[in-house]
């Protein structure tokens, strides 16, 4: 169906998704045995899936360096976007949040978690289908016994800096 606004036409046409996730129990079993950088390491490897949220969100790659730095891609596409065709800011942020708390995670033993405190993100460039992949980065800048620092910035394939965040994590357990 398509309606006519006084300035645009309107395309109504339907779009699908759909998509499929694993249990994450085994992984959440295996995290009380396996030190964060070797749990993330195998998920990279392919040996563990990814979490839920990376299926929901399409994330199209996830590395981890024996340095601890922590690179997931994604292909932005048209279900990331708000009302003005652009992706939205909480996509970009998940990303961000995702690889500095990631990066924190890295720095853990067996057993040990972390959640996020906060996450200050600046936006500096808008993302769309036409920027191409992005690569999310996150490394630990601060690594405390309670509280840790990871920094996180979003490029396109071209180098451009896209965003930025710094995240504060808190160790659990």
């Amino acid at each position: 169906m398509t309606q006519t606004h006084p300035d645009v036409e309107i395309d109504e046409a339907d779009r699908t998704r759909t998509y499929t996730w694993s249990d994450q129990t085994p992984t959440h079993q295996l995290a009380q045995s396996t030190s964060g950088a070797e749990l993330l390491a195998m998920m990279a490897r392919g040996e563990i899936p990814y979490p839920p949220v990376a299926d929901t969100v399409g994330f199209h790659s996830f590395q981890i360096d024996d340095a601890g730095t922590v690179v997931v891609t994604l292909e932005p596409q048209e279900f990331h976007y708000n009302p003005l065709g652009i992706v939205h800011g909480g996509i970009i942020a998940m990303l961000l949040d995702t690889v500095a708390g990631c990066a924190v995670h890295a720095t853990l033993p067996a057993g040990v978690g972390y959640a996020s405190l906060d996450l200050t993100t600046k936006f500096l460039r808008p993302v769309t289908i036409r920027t191409g992949l992005v690569r999310a980065e996150g490394r630990v800048t601060n690594a405390g016994a309670r509280i840790s620092l990871a920094e996180a910035t979003l490029t396109d394939t071209k180098g451009r800096l896209l965003a930025t965040a710094i995240s504060t994590c808190m160790t659990l357990g």
